[in-house]
């Protein structure tokens, strides 16, 4: 499926095996309910676990989750986000038992 124009997109592997994977489009139409023209998701995890995830989906709009918590996500920038992700991404990992 092609969302828009692809502007921002990396892969890492770390050195604990986990994976970080961010994609960001530009969209000619925001994605309900956001307002803004880009579509997300920036994931951190292994195959079958979910341990930071931001992106915003059709009738959900901007959020997160953080583990097994979804919760509302303010939009601002492109770079805001990849910041906000980031920072979410170091906090997890020093949760990790």
């Amino acid at each position: 499926m092609r969302w828009g124009d692809l502007i921002f997109e990396d892969r890492e592997i770390l050195a604990d095996g986990s994976i970080i994977q961010m994609r960001i489009w530009r969209v000619p139409l925001p994605v309900p309910p956001s307002r803004h023209s880009f579509k997300y998701a920036l994931f951190h995890g292994r195959p079958g676990e979910r341990i930071v995830l931001f992106d915003n989906e059709r009738g959900e709009g901007d959020h997160k989750h953080i583990r097994e918590v979804e919760s509302p996500y303010r939009f601002r920038s492109p770079e805001r986000l990849i910041e906000d992700f980031w920072a979410a991404v170091r906090e997890a990992r020093r949760e990790q038992p």
